[in-house]
């Protein structure tokens, strides 16, 4: 069984309790509403090594054949 969101909790606490605007609400991802709530258990920095990892797999270069459509 998945998990699934309670909504109308998740909306109460971030657009009363954070009063956050409902444009603001609904930009921002479960994870980041997660940890304005506070809710950041199992959460670990990102170190070193994972850093290296995600520039390693997503580096901001282009590859040859976008440079060459550009």
């Amino acid at each position: 069984m998945s998990a699934r969101f309670d909504w109308p909790a998740l909306m109460r606490a971030g657009l009363h309790g954070l009063r956050l605007s409902p444009e603001a609400f609904w930009s921002l991802t479960p994870a980041e509403l997660q940890m304005m709530l506070g809710a950041t258990a199992g959460a670990k920095p990102l170190l070193r090594d994972g850093l290296e990892a995600l520039m390693a797999a997503y580096p901001d270069t282009l590859k040859e054949d976008e440079d060459a459509r550009r």
